[in-house]
Formats: C-alpha cells, structure tokens, sequence
C-alpha cells in the first residue's frame, strides 16, 4: 500500500495549500541550489518532482529554457497557471521520464526525488537525461524534516515520547550523510558530487496557532493526536515563543551539486 506522500492524488489535493505554505519556504533552497550553476538562456533546465515550482520559477528568470515535472497534476496545473513564457510544465513520473537522454544541461530536484518508492531510479532517470558536462542537482532534508515538521516532531517527542513519530521516506534517511549521498550519485551516473549544508530558519507565525491545521495539518503525526493532544502541541509552541510574534525554526538540507 503506497504512503500518502507517494499518491498523486494527495498532492492534487494539497497543491493550492503547499502552494502557499511550504513554497515559499522551500524556494529559499531552491534559490541556494540554483546559485551552484552557472544558467545563461541558451541552457535547458529539468526540474523533477517540481512541486508548485520553487525551483522552476527561479531558474526562468536566468532566462534558461525550463521543463517542470511532476507526478500530481494538481501541483503541475499550479506552475502552468504563472504563465511564464520560458517554462513548459507537464505531468510526468520522475521515475520513468518520458524525455531523451542527455537533454539537459542542469537537471534539478529539491526536496523531490527524496520521497520517491524508487528514488535510486530517480536519481539515474535525473543523470540519463543530463548531457555529458551538465549538472544534477538534488536537495534533501535532514532525517527529521524540516519547518513544521520537524517542530511538531520535537515537540511530541517531548509530551508523548512514547508515541513513535512518522517514518522518514527512505531516500531521505539514505541521503542525510554525506557520503553516502555522495556514493548514491556515482552510483546513479553523476560524479565530482559537492555537498554543502544549508540552513535557514522557517518563520512560524505565531498567530496561525488559532488555527494549527493550516500549520501542522500535512503531516501524518498531527492528524493522528486527539483533540487534547493537539492542544497540549499548541500550548507548546506558544511556550516556546514566549513573547515572540514569530518563532525561528532552524531547518537544514543538505544540497549536492555533481557532474555528469
């Protein structure tokens, strides 16, 4: 039985909530990513698993010639709708890309190719369709997450440490050490791979507490808390806060930019 996170239908369902909560977030990264190639307008860019087009949207303004994938169609229809000239958008499994090989010079996946069934398939899929002296790009998260999912995370493990948290997606736990991220892209089809932490803080509104589903409601181990456990979550963040309008989640990934 595949996981939520592995349903396209439940990215359809979610597009328009991720596209305001996590993309902004998320495009921090992106923009991180994107600062470790050099892109010029005669270059072609894939982003797969592009979510609402965190990265897509940035790498177009360096001109370059931009195919977002993914799998839901929901997030898909979300970057179709920005309208930008320079990026086509199409529903397409980062596991089996329907694309030529050796088509682009830069072919990205931020915090995509992680939650994959097969992300070692993704991973080759990514360096099949780069051209020879392209880059690959990948992001992940460290193996708690990130933002509010990684505070709701420590958060439990505080109240109910005997409540076991959700289990991390494979590649994610995989990926989190560097070497081993490093050996997974050789073993892909990339080489020379350079790995850099990068961390920003994920900005929690303290005032979206009046309404935690917005905040928490992606994830698996909110919507398995009772009504009171989910109070006693939010008693805890406003703890945390104390006086502060907005709470610093310090959130870190791991970026690696390799060679074809």
């Amino acid at each position: 039985m595949k996981r939520e996170f592995e349903r396209a239908d439940h990215w359809d369902a979610t597009a328009r909530h991720y596209e305001k909560t996590a993309h902004p977030f998320t495009a921090r990264f992106a923009e991180a990513a994107l600062a470790r190639v050099k892109l010029s307008p005669d270059k072609r860019v894939l982003d797969v698993a592009a979510g609402t087009g965190a990265l897509a949207f940035a790498a177009a303004r360096t001109g370059a010639q931009v195919l977002a994938t993914d799998f839901s169609a929901g997030m898909v229809a979300r970057i179709a709708a920005a309208g930008l000239p320079n990026v086509d958008a199409r529903v397409m499994d980062g596991q089996s890309l329907d694309l030529p090989d050796a088509g682009f010079d830069a072919v990205f996946s931020i915090f995509g190719v992680i939650m994959f069934p097969d992300w070692r398939k993704g991973l080759a899929e990514m360096a099949r369709v780069t051209r020879p002296g392209g880059h690959g790009v990948v992001a992940t998260w460290q193996d708690r997450g990130a933002a509010t999912f990684l505070l709701l995370g420590e958060v439990r493990g505080r109240l109910f440490p005997e409540r076991k948290s959700m289990t991390m997606p494979e590649g994610m736990l995989a990926l989190s050490k560097h070497d081993n991220f490093a050996r997974e892209l050789v073993a892909a089809g990339y080489r020379d791979a350079q790995i850099e932490f990068v961390t920003y803080d994920y900005e929690l509104d303290v005032s979206q507490l009046a309404t935690p589903d917005t905040l928490f409601g992606m994830s698996p181990d909110w919507a398995e808390l009772s009504g009171d456990e989910k109070a006693a979550v939010v008693d805890e963040v406003r703890r945390m806060a104390g006086d502060r309008s907005v709470l610093p989640v310090p959130s870190s990934a791991l970026v690696a930019v390799a060679k074809r």
